[in-house]
């Protein structure tokens, strides 16, 4: 396993968004918080708004597949999700 650092660049105008599926985000994260795959996630104190969130996985294309069933990304709030 490695550990993985993921930034969320929100999409522009994605408030709303993001507000009306945070709770299907939250428990979704706090799923993969029980499982021990997520060590900490948070917003990041900058303009415009984005998130990080430290994994473990097996590799960067298996984390991948998991945050596609992020909520947020699912309804298109994230503009840009990278892995590092």
């Amino acid at each position: 396993m490695a550990t993985f650092a993921v930034t969320y660049d929100y999409a522009t105008d994605s408030d709303q968004v993001r507000d009306a599926h945070r709770p299907e985000h939250v428990a979704f994260l706090r799923g993969l918080h029980e499982e021990g795959a997520l060590y900490m996630s948070g917003p990041l104190a900058q303009d415009p708004p984005r998130a990080l969130l430290i994994f473990e996985a097996p590799d960067a294309d298996a984390l991948a597949a998991r945050l596609d069933a992020d909520p947020f990304h699912r309804v298109g709030a994230i503009g840009v999700r990278t892995i590092t």
